[in-house]
């Protein structure tokens, strides 16, 4: 018994000893740290005292390099551009005017080619119209030896009516004689008396009858004129019906259709031929309202008097080339006219027309034809003191940017017209201002500005 209590106070000794080694290890680690945390400061103070301050630096201002021009105000064209397909001025859509079988067509009568103006295009079978010319033709020579005999036969009436007026005087001068010798005088007899009155009368009728024949002739030469007229206008028809019996072409023409061949019957109103003159073209050219109204070259003020888009324009030279080519192929045209305004888009349609001819190929030599896709070029009326500028000097909003010395500076201007890479302005500038060219993106305003000065800034006598 009194040995386990010995054994219970040996360990009790030992678990103290090992706690008090414990907690002495662990303050003298803490002192350890913080004698080295000291030591550090102590060292960096001592590297800071031994450390010189730096020199002040001497940063010069910022400064931009730009490129710069002088402007002045100038006189400039304006050019209107816009796009059109081409078509012919000219084009007929072919029908026949008679029935008939076709009995001839032109053997190069195919879509594509070109007939020369003048050749036979078709004929239809013209054997039922020459007939209908020939009786027509007959029937008025016919009434003309009509008019001829009752011409003649006038005549010979009132020759005849003379002869007959002259036997009936007698006839009355003996009737009367007669009777004056039977009442007077007791000579002769009644029977006498009455056979006088007889030839009288048988003579009066007979003058009756003449005059009466006379005075019909006019109307029966009248009635015979009427119907030679008729005649006359049946035989034009006839001949007229035979004309139609052939087609030719009215010009130069480029076969667009063809719905006819040897042997078909044809009929009055069924087209079959689309015919077009490539000699004369023309391009429908939208533009904008705006431009139309400003620029385009009218002969005639919109004042009060005229305020319409149809007035006359000056014939102009356009510049017209392929949009599939546009520095090998190019024509001459000439503005023509307004052709109509769209309220829908607010763009004015107009008209530029292009004589084909050979002197007006293109420098490869391909001819202008229908269908082609082009642009146009239309010199417009002129700018008068505007200031040119390239097109990224001003902003969308209406801004640029000059030099004002050595600063910049930002200057509002208004915009007459962008054409191209050029904008053109006409306030905002002074002759002589120094526009900024190089493009800048959100500078500062008053920022220094680096560039070379322009040799040549004076814009002449006359300029403000």
């Amino acid at each position: 018994m009194s040995q386990n209590n010995s054994n219970q106070d040996e360990m009790v000794v030992t678990d103290g000893r090992e706690k008090m080694q414990g907690i002495r290890k662990f303050i003298l680690r803490v002192l350890l740290c913080v004698a080295l945390i000291l030591l550090g400061i102590l060292v960096r103070l001592g590297l800071g005292a031994l450390r010189e301050p730096p020199k002040p630096a001497d940063i010069p201002p910022p400064q931009l390099k730009v490129e710069v021009r002088g402007v002045c105000p100038e006189t400039a064209p304006v050019s209107i551009y816009g796009y059109g397909e081409v078509k012919a001025v000219d084009s007929l859509a072919l029908t026949p005017k008679v029935a008939g079988e076709v009995v001839y067509v032109h053997p190069s009568l195919e879509v594509g080619n070109v007939i020369p103006e003048g050749d036979l295009l078709y004929r239809i079978d013209q054997r039922d119209y020459i007939a209908g010319t020939k009786q027509a033709r007959a029937q008025v020579e016919r009434l003309e030896v009509t008019i001829s005999l009752l011409k003649r036969q006038h005549e010979q009436s009132r020759t005849r009516l003379k002869t007959v007026e002259r036997a009936r005087d007698i006839a009355l001068e003996e009737f009367e004689r007669d009777m004056n010798l039977y009442q007077e005088k007791d000579i002769g007899s009644q029977s006498m008396v009455n056979l006088s009155e007889v030839n009288f009368r048988q003579a009066q009728d007979a003058f009756e009858q003449v005059d009466q024949a006379i005075e019909l002739f006019p109307m029966r030469i009248r009635e015979a004129e009427i119907g030679l007229e008729a005649a006359k206008a049946a035989l034009d028809m006839a001949l007229l019906s035979l004309e139609r019996t052939e087609a030719h072409a009215p010009f130069d023409a480029r076969v667009q259709h063809k719905q006819i061949e040897v042997g078909q019957p044809v009929a009055p109103g069924a087209i079959v031929l689309l015919l077009a003159n490539d000699s004369v073209l023309e391009l429908s050219v939208p533009i904008d309202s705006r431009d139309a109204r400003r620029w385009l070259p009218f002969l005639t003020p919109d004042d009060a008097t005229s305020p319409n888009w149809f007035r006359e324009l000056a014939a102009v030279e356009c510049k017209v080339t392929w949009t599939e080519d546009p520095h090998n192929y190019a024509w001459t045209g000439r503005l023509d006219r307004v052709e109509r305004f769209d309220p829908m888009t607010r763009t004015v349609t107009v008209a530029v027309r292009i004589d084909n001819g050979k002197d007006n190929n293109s420098p490869e030599g391909l001819p202008l034809v229908e269908g082609m896709f082009c642009s146009v070029e239309i010199p417009g009326t002129t700018m008068h003191d505007v200031y040119r500028l390239p097109r990224w000097t001003v902003s969308f909003d209406g801004f640029t940017y000059i030099a004002d010395g050595d600063r910049l500076r930002r200057r509002a201007v208004n915009v007459v017209r962008t054409q191209g890479e050029e904008t053109y302005v006409d306030e905002g500038l002074s002759p002589g201002d120094i526009v900024v060219m190089t493009r800048l993106v959100d500078p500062l305003p008053g920022i220094l500005l680096e560039y070379e000065m322009p040799e040549e800034t004076d814009c002449g006598p006359g300029t403000e």
